[in-house]
């Protein structure tokens, strides 16, 4: 069975080799169609290409076996990579949108006709990579892949801005230079507000934030199913990496012996792991039932 870590890896990879033809395709189109606009799209592509690298070592970080220093794995490394992306994301923002003032305070050239061209094709281009990246992202549960999913997008976003930018300068006519750049200066404001997007979730996986209610309900509802299993008290669940670890308190006779008892467990342990693939380790503690008739 193939690891979750390389369908990541080949998306990302998918992704780089895009990034790469773009940036270099907009920085040109940018410089030679006097469009800053276009070169502001380009860096946003060139910070795509490193965050996808980011992403590449956080995904194979994260697929090294548990070791015993890591005794729950190096998961960790993958919220750790978008944090990182995001980070860069608000640093070629705050970038653009500066040298995006200083264009609109200097006088200059409207962009070339051409560029719409070329923006078109990113914009379609960019927008079925991050479907592609964020399908991918979605199904083996990676915050990385969805945040460089979403960098893509972003580049979409900046490149959709650019387009209007330059149409509303050439149209336009004397007078309307500027509209390219006020087009980079929202683009800036888009990329950050992406960057959040990305950054939230990455920092509750690394603060081990509770998952959404669903998996807590689907863990429970196979514990309850378990011969032996009167009650379910506790469920903390965490995510590392592409597993989650359950730590359950399970309530059972509290007049079996201890090793019907951890049998109990056990079975409890192995049907949650079964029938759930992305639980790596069940931890369970076991309650007897008078303790839970003292508590009501």
């Amino acid at each position: 069975m193939t690891h979750p870590s390389q369908h990541g890896l080949r998306s990302t990879f998918f992704g780089i080799v895009t990034n790469t033809v773009l940036a270099a395709i907009k920085g040109i189109a940018g410089v030679v169609g006097n469009s800053y606009a276009l070169i502001a799209d380009a860096v946003e592509s060139a910070t795509d290409i490193a965050s996808s690298l980011i992403v590449w070592g956080g995904l194979k970080i994260s697929g090294i076996p548990p070791d015993a220093d890591h005794p729950y794995g190096h998961g960790k490394a993958e919220p750790l990579a978008a944090i990182v992306i995001s980070l860069a994301l608000v640093a070629a923002a705050i970038g653009i949108g500066i040298q995006s003032v200083r264009e609109i305070i200097t006088p200059h050239h409207a962009p070339a006709p051409f560029t719409l061209i070329v923006l078109l094709a990113v914009v379609i281009t960019k927008e079925l990579l991050f479907r592609f990246v964020f399908a991918v992202g979605s199904r083996i549960e990676s915050t990385a892949v969805m945040g460089d999913a979403w960098h893509h997008r972003s580049d979409a976003i900046t490149s959709t801005a650019a387009f209007i930018g330059i149409s509303i300068a050439l149209i336009g006519g004397p007078g309307y230079e500027s509209a390219d750049d006020w087009a980079a200066l929202f683009a800036s404001v888009i990329i950050t507000a992406n960057a959040y997007r990305i950054l939230r979730p990455a920092v509750n996986e690394v603060m081990d934030a509770a998952p959404s209610s669903v998996v807590e309900d689907e863990v429970r509802r196979t514990a309850q199913r378990v011969e032996g299993v009167i009650a379910l008290e506790k469920c903390f669940i965490r995510k590392m990496g592409f597993s989650y670890y359950v730590d359950l308190h399970v309530t059972v006779d509290g007049k079996i012996s201890v090793r019907a008892g951890h049998d109990i467990a056990r079975e409890v342990k192995t049907t949650i792991c079964r029938t759930h693939p992305t639980v790596a380790d069940v931890l369970v503690h076991i309650e007897p039932s008078d303790l839970l008739r003292e508590a009501q």
